[in-house]
Formats: C-alpha cells, sequence, structure tokens
C-alpha cells in the first residue's frame, strides 16, 4: 500500500503536445488522463537571437503548463519522441518544487490515451 501513497505521473511528450497521466485523487489506485499541454510553433523571425529566445520561453511555458498537473510529484516516467523529455527532466531538477523528484526516462511513439494509461501504470506496478 506505501507505493499506493506516492505521487506518481507518466508523461508522454514531443515538442508539441504532452499528455500527463496520474491518479485523480490520493486515494485513487487507478491512473487517469489528467491533462494535455500544447506548445505552439514559433513563428518566422529575422533575428536568430530573438528567435533563439522565443523558443526557449515558450519550451519553458510548455514544460509550466505539464508540471502544472503534477503537484507534489514524487515520481515521474518521462516517454515520447526526441529529445525534449530529456530537457524536461532537466527543467524539474532545476525547479525547487522538483528538486527531489524521482525522474525516468525511455522513448516510445505516440499511443492513445487508454495505451497510455496502461503503460504508465505498468511502469509503476
Amino acid at each position: 500500500m506505501s507505493v499506493k501513497n506516492k505521487k506518481q505521473f507518466g508523461i508522454w511528450m514531443d515538442n508539441h503536445h504532452a499528455t500527463v497521466i496520474g491518479r485523480a485523487d490520493a486515494t485513487s489506485e487507478e491512473f487517469s488522463v489528467l491533462g494535455h499541454a500544447e506548445n505552439p510553433a514559433a513563428g518566422g523571425n529575422s533575428n536568430e537571437n530573438a528567435a533563439h529566445n522565443l523558443v526557449r520561453t515558450q519550451l519553458n511555458q510548455f514544460f509550466k503548463k505539464i508540471t502544472s498537473h503534477m503537484q507534489n510529484a514524487d515520481e515521474v516516467h518521462v516517454t515520447g519522441t526526441g529529445t525534449v523529455q530529456e530537457q524536461f527532466i532537466h527543467y524539474l531538477a532545476e525547479t525547487p518544487q522538483f528538486k527531489n523528484t524521482v525522474a525516468k526516462e525511455c522513448t516510445s511513439n505516440k499511443m492513445s490515451d487508454e495505451q497510455l494509461v496502461k503503460f504508465i501504470n505498468d511502469k509503476f506496478n
């Protein structure tokens, strides 16, 4: 039962979309979709420095949208495509609220919400 008291979350993410999986409340044993986050594509910019800063700002806002669904997380399993998972795990490590959160990652293709819930449930059980 002690495992069930941990606040565990799963995230599938790529550069533009994230799905957050977790338990709806502390007493629930079943994982469910807690929310989705979108990262809008950066528009064209003639100044390379301004374009880079815009991309970094949008990425940080994207990460904040994701973490808004994960209050007091003890464990996070991040999966998806690309390298954004590593960037997100570094973001968690640098954020005081998530400093002690255990983060793991793997790579997987896009899956339906139901498949993702099952995948995350298997990772934590």
